[in-house]
C-alpha cells in the first residue's frame, strides 16, 4: 500500500476516532447519560469489533488502530450509560 494512501487512512481513523473524546470527556465530568441511547452503542461497538476483525485480515494499520481506540471510548460511554442509570432512582 503506498504510503499516501496510508497517511490518509490513519487521518481518516483519528480523525474519527478523535469524534468520540468530546463525548467522553463530558460523560465523565457531568455524569449525565439520560439521552444516549443503549442500543445505538451496543451495535456501534458490535460493528467495530467487526472493522478490528477485518482490519487484521486485511493487515491494515489504520483500520486496526482507529476502530480499537475507537471500540475503547465507545465501551467506556456505553459502560457508564449502563452503571449510572442503574444508580438513577
Amino acid at each position: 500500500m503506498s504510503s499516501g494512501i496510508e497517511l490518509i487512512g490513519l487521518s481518516a481513523g483519528m480523525l474519527t476516532t478523535l469524534a468520540f473524546l468530546p463525548q467522553v470527556i463530558k460523560v465523565i465530568k457531568t455524569h449525565s447519560v439520560k439521552n444516549i441511547s443503549v442500543s445505538m452503542y451496543i451495535i456501534f461497538c458490535l460493528g467495530l469489533i467487526l472493522w478490528i476483525i477485518y482490519g487484521i485480515y486485511l493487515d491494515s494499520t489504520p483500520i486496526i488502530i482507529a476502530n480499537t481506540i475507537t471500540l475503547v471510548l465507545a465501551a467506556a460511554i456505553l459502560i457508564m450509560k449502563i452503571i449510572w442509570d442503574r444508580r438513577s432512582p
